[in-house]
């Protein structure tokens, strides 16, 4: 569950991430008092409560009442609300068969996620926008400056998961996995009023990044970690962290895996999920991809619904 949900004072987790110069009363001083609670901690902890199973009596009006109170969907659902058998599992369902389609073309990139467009647009100079007058760099994003190279002009999409979204992760297109990473780091909120207020918000979080090679180019698909967000998996290395997942393991160390060969991946398949929700940042090569026209921040977009294009060749 993202932090919208659950710190006192907050509303419900509905609007965008993207709207800076919204009235935030209070937010500062939540912040600050965030910042300096054991963070990752408190979302293990959450992490631990969400993963209590529920008995099955219990199953439906829990669920149930915790899917109207968000605005979840229940028509997608795959499984009846009794096969759930914890809040972090229901969090984790999987859609029904046809509740999302692909588009046809190979050249064409799908979302990767349920969610609110946040900011979007060029990458300038190896910055990326976070709101107004904030922004942050690729190679800091990226724990990297040989890869954020690769991205110089490229363009970036910010995808905000809300309570109500489905939050699994899938690939935006296919081709071959070769690398991810785990960049320890804080567990702040990334709700409109952190977004707007936090400098260098989604790089000083913790995050777990792959990239995935195909027919535009290289692709960063970037998962951030958000206060109570208890863990994030990994689906196309299933057996990094174990059953707990690979984030949310205490500060540590980068750890950086190289696939060789790669991992082939296919668009569509699932790839991360997030066990409670956040934000997913994605870049994309100047030479292989351009955002699709009537993408604006505040809009809704949908698991598979085209985001990117081949780049035409001139």
């Amino acid at each position: 569950m993202t932090e919208d949900a659950l710190v006192p004072g907050s509303q419900q987790a509905e609007p965008p991430q993207v709207s800076p110069d919204l009235p935030t009363p209070g937010w500062r001083a939540v912040l600050a008092i965030l910042g300096q609670l054991p963070q990752a901690g408190l979302s293990r902890a959450f992490g631990r409560l969400a993963a209590t199973r529920i008995p099955v009596p219990m199953r439906r009006p829990i669920l149930g009442s915790f899917a109207r109170a968000v605005g979840i969907d229940l028509g997608e659902v795959e499984q009846p609300l009794s096969a759930y058998d914890s809040l972090d599992a229901f969090f984790v369902r999987g859609l029904r068969d046809g509740a999302r389609a692909w588009p046809d073309d190979d050249d064409t990139a799908g979302s990767p996620v349920d969610a609110i467009v946040g900011r979007l647009g060029p990458i300038d100079r190896g910055r990326l926008i976070q709101a107004k007058g904030r922004h942050y760099t690729v190679e800091r994003l990226l724990a990297d400056a040989d890869e954020a190279v690769r991205f110089e002009d490229g363009a970036f999409l910010t995808l905000y998961l809300s309570p109500r979204h489905y939050h699994r992760i899938h690939a935006p297109l296919s081709g071959v996995l070769p690398l991810a990473r785990h960049v320890p780091g804080a567990l702040l909120p990334v709700n409109a009023a952190a977004v707007a207020h936090i400098d260098e918000l989604f790089p000083r979080n913790e995050r777990v990044l792959c990239y995935i090679d195909g027919a535009l180019g290289r692709v960063a698909v970037v998962a951030i970690g958000a206060y109570n967000v208890g863990r994030i998996t990994a689906a196309f290395d299933p057996a990094w962290g174990g059953g707990s997942g690979v984030s949310n393991r205490g500060r540590g160390e980068i750890e950086t895996r190289p696939y060789d060969p790669g991992i082939p991946i296919m668009r569509g398949a699932e790839i991360m999920a997030f066990h409670l929700g956040s934000t997913v940042v994605l870049l994309f090569e100047r030479k292989g991809a351009t955002l699709v026209s009537g993408l604006d921040p505040g809009d809704e977009v949908r698991l598979g619904q085209p985001i990117a294009r081949l780049t035409p060749r001139l």
